[in-house]
């Protein structure tokens, strides 16, 4: 996970243009790899309770977020 970690040490910097950048790129990343696990919870036949219960959200929130992917 290089990108991660690369982006993980911008997101400190000292130059809040650069902070920024990197906290926003983080941002997208980790809604494309809970995309990702919600598929694959999804695809094991789990509950829109069960995916909500993990990410810390409602069912509804959890449904409206990635219920149409």
């Amino acid at each position: 996970m290089t990108e991660a970690t690369d982006l993980a040490e911008r997101a400190g910097d000292r130059d809040p243009r650069v902070g920024l950048r990197a906290v926003a790129a983080l941002r997208r990343l980790l809604e494309r790899l809970e995309a990702v696990q919600v598929r694959g919870a999804r695809d094991q036949g789990w509950s829109w309770q069960e995916i909500a219960d993990e990410l810390g959200v409602s069912r509804q929130a959890a449904h409206k977020k990635h219920g149409r992917q």
